[in-house]
């Protein structure tokens, strides 16, 4: 979705300021809206693209205001109230106060290390092989989804070259709004600068995106 997250290429929201040495957490506080939303997700009420819809689809003024994990803070609400876990008493109360729906899992604290070793592995077979190979001149679908889409604002509707076929995985797109997985190929696609920025562009960059295989049209 073109949502106050999709800021690739756009002017006027100030320079990036890379801090030197950066700490994983800059207060506690953070490292709890980490453990809350890992063991959140445990729920098994959604799934990882949900969860980035729900911080994507947060209103502009709270987003762009808002640090990296109160985004993740205000998205988890959205997901618990969506699903049934908590109510808007809950959270003015400060604790529960309505009765909730009963989570498909629990993850306790001694499964926390087995479970953050074994991940969330996303890739899938599919049935076809890949319809692009290394060095095909391709271009992005020029589209403007409601819904969560992996595929940036500003290389759509550009042409690239296909560098690398990385294999198949679930599609993010109707996977974030339960619609099935769906896996596709994924390609990493190169596009010069001047193809995404035009005039004035420096002719010695170039922009990866790894790519779904729908988003891609061969040129």
């Amino acid at each position: 979705m073109n949502g106050p997250q999709d800021l690739g290429g756009q002017m006027g929201f100030g320079p990036i300021a890379p801090e030197p040495n950066e700490p994983y957490f800059h207060a506690e506080w953070e490292k709890r809206a980490l453990g809350v939303t890992l063991c959140a997700g445990a729920l098994g009420a959604w799934n990882i693209d949900e969860s980035r819809h729900a911080r994507e689809s947060l209103h502009p003024a709270i987003y762009y205001s808002a640090s990296y994990y109160e985004i993740w803070i205000r998205a988890l609400e959205v997901l618990l109230k969506r699903h049934g876990f908590i109510s808007d008493a809950d959270l003015a109360a400060g604790k529960a106060v309505d009765s909730s729906v009963t989570p498909k899992g629990v993850l306790r604290a001694a499964e926390v290390p087995a479970v953050l070793a074994k991940g969330g592995p996303c890739d899938r077979p599919v049935s076809s092989g890949p319809l692009f190979k290394a060095g095909d001149l391709v271009k992005t679908t020029n589209f403007h989804p409601v819904g969560h889409t992996r595929l940036p604002r500003y290389v759509r509707g550009r042409l690239g070259r296909v560098e690398t076929v990385q294999g198949s995985f679930v599609f993010p797109d109707t996977n974030a709004h339960h619609l099935g997985e769906n896996p596709q190929w994924v390609y990493t696609v190169v596009f010069d600068a001047a193809e995404i920025w035009g005039e004035g562009a420096d002719p010695t960059l170039t922009v990866s995106v790894d790519a779904w295989e729908s988003y891609l049209e061969r040129a």
